[in-house]
């Protein structure tokens, strides 16, 4: 194992363990009216039980606020985490670019590099492409936050 692997390795059992933005209430994951600039999605990954729900806060274009609550795999766990802390304060068309992003690493099969300038500590989930059945691990949170961003429209 390469230097670089074993470093993205910690950053993936950091964040899972740590859960950056985890503190969704129970009482608030679902059937409650959401006020303007607030969406909120679930997610679930029936083949491997992976579950979120994320609700995102905006205000004046910026997200303001990313809070959820999950269970799943080490990697769906630190993929929300390391979410959590990548997109608080960015315009909202900063963090659909960093979707996009993701998304294009992640469907790469290992042919794309993530660039951490770009995605941060997400680049440390790049392996993860080389492994299609672990991808929906990894984009379980980017897809719920892409569809919550786009309620708060």
């Amino acid at each position: 194992m390469s230097a670089l692997d074993s470093l993205y390795q910690q950053i993936i059992l950091e964040h899972a363990k740590t859960r950056t933005g985890a503190d969704l209430p129970n009482d608030q994951l679902q059937g409650l009216h959401l006020p303007a600039g607030v969406g909120q999605c679930h997610q679930l990954n029936p083949v491997c039980g992976d579950e979120i729900t994320l609700r995102v806060e905006t205000v004046g274009g910026a997200v303001s606020g990313i809070h959820w609550a999950g269970d799943g795999c080490s990697i769906s766990m630190a993929s929300a985490s390391i979410l959590s802390e990548l997109i608080e304060g960015l315009g909202v068309d900063e963090v659909h670019g960093l979707i996009a992003n993701f998304r294009e690493v992640m469907r790469s099969r290992g042919k794309l590099e993530a660039d951490e300038d770009i995605l941060g500590d997400a680049a440390a989930l790049s392996g993860v492409s080389k492994f299609p059945a672990r991808v929906k691990c990894a984009m379980l949170a980017w897809v719920a936050a892409e569809d919550a961003l786009n309620q708060t429209r």
